[in-house]
């Protein structure tokens, strides 16, 4: 098994290598690494209906989408995330418990106890500080967990903060939990590099067969181009989202106003408004020229800045009716 402490915090970089390994390596790898403060999506889920749009704007925080099914995270630089990609039989490739072991080992060395918990947690005295997630690729699995160590909770709690009323949608939803850092429960003081060194020590000791891996040259360059065709484009960390309906209702200078608009893979594909403002020419106009565009920022701003928007929404400025859209 290669062992591989990849030391890259660019999370497009790093969910675009667990695909690059899993796809183009024989040999089981495990992997260790961090992200700079970022919101990792699942496969599955609706993006915009998962994250605090604002906060995440405001903030500069990237939203990647990851292979792996289940809920949406929050990682910076106080989490630590383990990969495993192994071969294995049809039908016994899922094996969360297997896969969180070790974990619970380092932790347990460290007179800390952890348990599993549910079906694909782990907890200290009741409280979350590591979910995992798995994708199945041919005959192999990639198993993937969080490992909160000193993570700002609060930022976590931020940028995951999202109103359900907005959305509608058959997508998997997050279920949020309360969370620890591993660090609140250690007995003395340990840096977060020093964390990872134990888990890896603990690997290489426990399993035979390791060798030390470094990402080169050529890899890196294959994993960029995954960034560039994949991780790093709208389509795939919004885009990929399943059809949802969005409404939102929101009080402006110029009266109150609502929005509702169907969207499927990414793309607006009907939209009414609705409220109490004065208009001089029909709202209509507006919808239709929203129809068919993608359901993200910078594509609604170039539609409505062609517009005299006064003449539709009385009163009512840009920035509001951008708020209105999210």
């Amino acid at each position: 098994m290669l062992c591989i402490y990849n030391k890259s915090v660019n999370p497009q970089f790093n969910l675009a290598a667990e695909e690059y390994f899993i796809k183009q390596f024989e040999q089981d790898i495990f992997m260790l690494w961090r992200n700079s403060p970022s919101i990792i999506v699942g496969k599955h889920q609706n993006t915009l209906a998962e994250i605090n749009l604002e906060y995440v704007r405001e903030n500069s925080i990237p939203v990647v989408r990851r292979l792996s099914g289940g809920g949406t995270v929050f990682h910076d630089l106080g989490n630590v995330n383990f990969t495993f990609i192994k071969k294995g039989k049809e039908g016994k490739l899922v094996d969360f418990k297997k896969y969180t072991e070790p974990i619970i080992d380092v932790l347990s060395a460290l007179d800390i106890e952890a348990k599993f918990e549910g079906r694909n947690d782990l907890t200290i005295g009741g409280k979350k500080f590591s979910g995992n997630a798995e994708h199945v690729w041919q005959n192999k699995v990639l198993h993937h967990g969080t490992l909160l160590f000193s993570a700002n909770i609060s930022d976590l709690t931020k940028a995951l903060k999202v109103n359900p009323l907005k959305f509608t949608d058959k997508a998997v939803k997050s279920v949020r939990s309360r969370v620890t850092n591993i660090s609140e429960h250690l007995k003395q003081d340990l840096s977060v590099t020093h964390f990872i060194e134990l888990i890896m020590n603990h690997i290489r000791s426990s399993h035979s067969g390791t060798a030390h891996y470094e990402i080169n040259e050529l890899d890196q360059q294959k994993i960029q181009q995954l960034v560039d065709e994949k991780y790093g484009k709208w389509e795939w960390n919004y885009g990929y989202s399943p059809k949802y309906n969005f409404r939102k209702n929101i009080q402006t200078s110029g009266g109150m106003i609502e929005i509702n608009m169907d969207v499927e893979q990414g793309m607006i594909k009907r939209v009414k408004i609705f409220g109490d403002y004065f208009h001089r020419l029909e709202t209509e106009v507006i919808e239709k020229a929203l129809s068919g565009i993608a359901h993200e920022e910078e594509s609604i701003l170039n539609v409505l800045q062609s517009y005299q928007l006064d003449d539709y929404f009385a009163g009512i400025t840009m920035d509001e009716l951008m708020k209105g859209m999210f």
